[in-house]
């Protein structure tokens, strides 16, 4: 009997945590995957990586190419080849997509962000949908089963422990353009991101505080180059690369130092935490096989939202539920059109709120409502929001 061969896509792989996760769902969707590598200096400009990427579509048959985030290069290689381009973001905003290559038939674009599929649509980008982020539950499920890597020490320290893994932002491009700006705009951007920074996802300042006249003094004081193809502005970029970035940076040390206050907080993280006394820096936590067991022993684990997120939901909480822990995190607009609040999930709304429900939910007289929240919220996306679900609805939608 001859054996049919399964359809062929091409992965441009780079760092993104969720890539193994995605290429695993493609795969046990029938598709056979072949990775390319190389490191990009230029999202939209590299006659090399294009010449590779060309002889390889021309080489063999495949459906599409594939990336986690969007890569002008490749689209417009794609288009040239006559080959579809299917990019599904892991971040938001992407300002690779603020480039005439958007406007490529040949692609197929997912936002896990409705704010921003919004944004591109209303700028006339024809093949632009949703797709929210989700987990590889059975991965998840699989790890679970073994021994843990922690000692019984590490364990009960998480075991009684807020616990937060993530990235402080300390080499933040704020930090090193500052003192470029005269003083005035340091107070403005310094203000605003002080207002930013204890919205917790449920307003967005930045769009609002970048008028017209400041972003032409902006523009004034600070050099700034694009390609020509590029349609991104100084303004722009400055609010997500800056300012988000900074904002993050500024929300996450506050809180973190606050709630170290009166309940044990570990942060896993690369970053520097000298400055934060009180916090239990451990070291950065490997994302397939340690983060899952911190995430799943926590007592309580944190999420905040990088601001540049507007509407939608990180991977961090898909990770977390994923892994049966016990999430708390900021609200974020999309969050009620898949979990309800004190039932599969806590979320924040303002800095006090963050601490009255840390509170409560660190007493260990609520310890088995937390196990029922970490359960549902597990069964809940382990019903409705695996990768293979994720990757299904593309390649139906990528078709419409």
């Amino acid at each position: 009997m001859e054996i049919k061969s399964r359809k062929k896509i091409l992965v441009y792989r780079w760092k993104a945590y969720n890539y193994e996760d995605v290429i695993t769902s493609f795969e046990r969707a029938g598709y056979q995957v072949k990775c390319i590598y190389q490191k990009l200096m230029s999202y939209d400009v590299n006659g090399e990586f294009a010449e590779k990427i060309e002889r390889e579509l021309a080489s063999e048959t495949y459906e599409f190419v594939f990336t986690i985030n969007y890569f002008p290069v490749i689209s417009d290689s794609c288009q040239k080849m006559g080959i579809e381009y299917v990019s599904y973001s892991c971040d938001s905003p992407l300002i690779s997509m603020y480039h005439e290559s958007v406007f490529n038939d040949v692609n197929r674009i997912f936002l896990f962000d409705v704010e921003s599929v919004a944004r591109f649509r209303a700028l006339g980008v024809k093949h632009v949908k949703y797709l929210p982020l989700g987990v590889d539950v059975a991965r998840l499920d699989e790890l679970l089963k073994k021994p843990s890597p922690f000692s019984e020490e590490m364990t009960q320290t998480l075991q009684s422990s807020l616990s937060f893994v993530g990235s402080l932002y300390e080499k933040n491009s704020y930090d090193k353009t500052r003192e470029a700006l005269p003083e005035y705009l340091q107070g403005y951007f310094d203000a605003c991101m002080e207002i930013e920074s204890r919205r917790f996802g449920t307003e967005h300042f930045f769009d609002e505080m970048m008028t017209t006249e400041i972003g032409e003094e902006l523009m004034e004081h600070l050099d700034f180059k694009k390609s020509e193809r590029s349609f991104s502005e100084l303004p722009f970029v400055f609010s997500v690369t800056s300012l988000g970035f900074k904002c993050a940076q500024i929300q996450r040390k506050r809180e973190l130092a606050t709630l170290s206050r009166t309940h044990s907080v570990c942060l896993f993280t690369e970053s520097d935490t000298e400055d934060l006394f009180s916090v239990k820096n451990m070291g950065p936590a490997d994302y397939r096989l340690i983060m899952p067991w911190v995430f799943n022993k926590s007592a309580v684990n944190l999420n905040f939202t990088i601001p540049n997120i507007h509407t939608g939901i990180p991977l961090r909480v898909w990770d977390v539920l994923g892994a049966r822990g016990f999430l708390f995190t900021n609200h974020q607009k999309e969050l009620g059109s898949f979990f309800k609040d004190g039932e599969d999930l806590v979320w924040f709304e303002s800095e006090d709120e963050l601490i009255d429900k840390a509170d409560f939910y660190m007493d260990e007289k609520n310890a088995s409502l937390r196990d029922k929240i970490s359960q549902r919220g597990y069964e809940k996306v382990a019903s409705y929001h695996t990768f293979d679900q994720r990757i299904s609805q593309l390649l139906v939608d990528k078709e419409a």
